[in-house]
């Protein structure tokens, strides 16, 4: 028996919809609360019951969280309809007209082995010059093909035989600022995943020339590791 869906279907919309709300983040955490940590606090039985209970305890995440309403949801919709309409748009439209045959068969061949290549050498750098130097005692291994969050996990630390922690490796050219990358909803399922099988956390680190770029993640793993050894 097929499922009911809740979700609203935007069609051909969907796509600028999802992109420019992502690249001016206004369904993270600091917008829109921690919503998936919000709805299984909830529990609920019917999506009326989510949407009053949402209403009633959601608060912005961040230094000063306030309470996120109807009105507050209504004006972030807004603001994504002025940046599709002011900026999206009108740079879309400039680079359609721009574009070449060239442009697409050297993008794709850029993306294949230019990029491939820089990424695999990111890699190695951080979790070889990086991570590997600052806990000489832990495991680091590629993420196997056939691990089910292998895509979303780059590299397992394993503190013993079946507990470990999880790498994610993102250049920090991806987002100019590291600390508005947002993690999807797919991404927290498969880091949530990851832990039921390993028992330890994902950890997301950045890349600028192949050196760690948040270095605050490195005292949160050591407590991730210390946490992990008292299992």
């Amino acid at each position: 028996m097929k499922k009911q869906r809740y979700s609203l279907e935007f069609g051909k919309k969907e796509k600028v919809l999802n992109y420019a709300c992502q690249t001016y983040q206004l369904s993270r955490p600091n917008k829109v609360g921690t919503v998936m940590a919000l709805i299984r606090e909830c529990q609920p039985q019917t999506i009326e019951e989510w949407e009053k209970w949402y209403f009633e305890n959601a608060f912005t995440a961040g230094k000063k969280p306030f309470k996120i309403t109807k009105d507050s949801l209504q004006e972030l919709g807004e603001r994504l309809y002025e940046k599709i309409t002011e900026v999206v748009i009108p740079e879309w439209q400039e680079a359609f007209s721009k574009l070449t045959k060239e442009d697409c068969t050297n993008y794709i061949y850029n993306l294949t082995i230019n990029r491939t290549f820089d990424g695999y050498l990111r890699e190695k750098s951080v979790v070889n010059d990086g991570l590997a130097k600052s806990f000489p005692h832990i495991r680091f291994e590629e993420s196997p093909a056939e691990l089910d969050h292998a895509g979303d996990i780059d590299y397992i630390g394993y503190i013993s035989e079946d507990k470990a922690f999880g790498i994610q490796i993102k250049p920090v050219t991806a987002k100019a600022n590291f600390g508005n990358y947002s993690v999807s909803e797919r991404m927290k399922a498969s880091f949530e995943s990851f832990k039921e099988d390993f028992g330890g956390n994902v950890f997301i680190v950045y890349s600028l020339d192949g050196e760690i770029a948040n270095k605050e993640v490195i005292p949160s793993i050591e407590a991730e590791i210390e946490r992990l050894n008292q299992k």
